[in-house]
């Protein structure tokens, strides 16, 4: 592991670190010269059960390459927890200067069939889990007036897909969370970006496969390896990437994309007001081409990762 990497000095927290994407981004991280700590609950990829392995064997590999880890093995969406994920990181390392919030589960079912407690759990590890560690973390980025938070959103919320709606939910508040943390921390130097990551990871190969239009959409996605995304994220990590905050990306294969964000199309105005025989008449008429279809992420996505 390098001690004058890109991030030499720095210490990162990242959440979900013990497969998959987290895996690679604290292992990439490692050998740019960051501490890490990873965290893992080591659940099933439906947040069932625990298991200290996944975390430790991460940080096992990152000391054995001359790094230097440590392992934490709590749930981010307990906001106690997230709180003594960033005092592990002072009280093992020093300081904390990077947070990754990448600790994610699925609970995939048609909207119909979705439970409560389907929405609940999903919720509360993404969009809480990215809140209570956020949280945590801004008062030591605010004292030491630097810092970067790296959200996992992903574009099942920012475009759509079916049967996630308890996921895209929890993924497209995560892309606002990250642009309200942008915006409230830019006075203490804290940056804040979400990253929509493809990747074929555990989580991912849970997709049913009912047609041959989505196995070939699997067969592509498999291409896509979590090493891939991992480059992305210790960019924004670095002291360089000072002046990129608020923005959302995608991280597809060789392909990195800077996504659009929510802005005014199209808009009429009358001086009398509108009644609703009016909208219906002549507002719906005039929006109607710019109306986005109801598109998937798969729609949109159609060309083979580079």
């Amino acid at each position: 592991m390098s001690q004058d990497g890109l991030l030499a000095g720095k210490v990162a927290l990242v959440t979900g670190a013990g497969r998959g994407v987290g895996r690679e981004i604290a292992l990439l991280m490692a050998k740019n010269g960051a501490k890490v700590i990873v965290n893992d609950l080591g659940g099933t990829g439906g947040g069932e059960g625990e298991d200290t392995a996944p975390a430790q064997e991460v940080v096992n590999e990152i000391k054995a390459g001359g790094g230097d880890a440590a392992a934490n093995f709590e749930s981010v969406a307990n906001f106690k927890a997230a709180q003594g994920m960033v005092d592990q990181a002072i009280d093992t390392f020093g300081r904390l200067d990077i947070v990754v919030n990448n600790a994610g589960i699925l609970r995939d079912a048609i909207f119909h069939k979705m439970t409560e407690d389907d929405w609940d759990q999903v919720i509360s590890v993404h969009l809480k889990g990215a809140f209570s560690v956020s949280r945590a973390a801004a008062t030591v980025f605010r004292e030491q007036a630097s810092g970067r938070m790296i959200h996992m959103t992903s574009t099942s919320g920012l475009i759509g897909n079916f049967g996630q709606a308890n996921y895209a939910a929890a993924k497209l508040g995560i892309a606002a969370l990250s642009k309200s943390i942008a915006l409230d921390m830019a006075r203490y130097n804290v940056t804040s970006n979400a990253i929509g990551p493809f990747a074929w990871s555990r989580l991912i190969g849970t997709i049913p496969i009912t047609n041959e239009a989505e196995r070939i959409r699997v067969e592509r996605m498999k291409q896509m390896t979590p090493a891939k995304i991992a480059p992305l994220i210790v960019a924004l990590s670095s002291d360089e990437a000072q002046h990129v905050s608020g923005q959302i990306f995608c991280a597809r294969g060789s392909e990195i994309l800077l996504m659009g964000q929510s802005r005014p199309l199209r808009s009429m105005g009358r001086p009398d007001g509108w009644t609703p025989e009016t909208i219906i008449e002549h507002a719906f008429p005039a929006f109607k081409d710019t109306f986005y279809p109801l598109d998937r992420s798969g729609d949109i996505f159609t060309w083979d990762p580079i």
